[in-house]
């Protein structure tokens, strides 16, 4: 079975960014992924921060990460970047420690204008943790994600079409280990 950990960088389980993270919950569950999900705002921030590699908890996430066959990285934009909370994670990750591994990197933001973070801004980092496969990454807008109470999600259509396109590929891409599957939401 395919293992990929969805890194999540937002501030918040009640976001936007969990309208997106549910949707590629769905199709890469729906494709037979065994998924773990790091809420990386719930890890321990003075671990995080100080960079203590000795956190139990701080460790299993590293080691989930490199246990994974692919990694989905999420964030939303923050002053013109990715969050820094993704950030403190990804600076705890060992070098090298997403070679091998398809990753798929995913933005929402408030504007086109932040387009381009995901190519000057998330992929060089990630590159630089060792990783050749990026795929072509997401950008979504925050207005293309509708919140419902009880924290339902819905996906602008358009949205949610580049999305199913992006995890088709990287679901093919992942040597055949999963099927593919389109989300669909109405």
């Amino acid at each position: 079975m395919t293992k990929i950990t969805i890194v999540a960088g937002g501030n918040s389980v009640h976001s936007r960014l969990t309208g997106v993270l549910q949707h590629v919950q769905s199709s890469l569950e729906a494709g037979g992924a065994e998924l773990e999900v790091i809420h990386v705002h719930q890890l321990p921030s003075k671990a995080l921060l100080t960079a203590d590699f000795s956190n139990e908890e701080l460790k299993g996430a590293i080691e989930r990460v490199q246990a994974s066959d692919g990694v989905v990285f999420l964030s939303p934009v923050y002053k013109a970047a990715y969050s820094g909370i993704l950030k403190t994670f990804l600076d705890m990750l060992p070098q090298k420690s997403l070679a091998g591994k398809a990753v798929l990197p995913l933005i929402l933001g408030g504007t086109n204008a932040h387009l381009l973070v995901l190519d000057y801004a998330l992929k060089p980092v990630i590159h630089n943790l060792g990783a050749t496969a990026i795929h072509t990454g997401v950008f979504v807008l925050d207005k293309q994600v509708t919140k419902h109470e009880t924290n339902l999600y819905e996906l602008d259509p358009e949205a949610a079409t580049r999305l199913n396109n992006a995890l088709t590929i990287y679901k093919s891409s992942l040597g055949g280990k999963m099927d593919v599957y389109h989300t669909q939401y109405s």
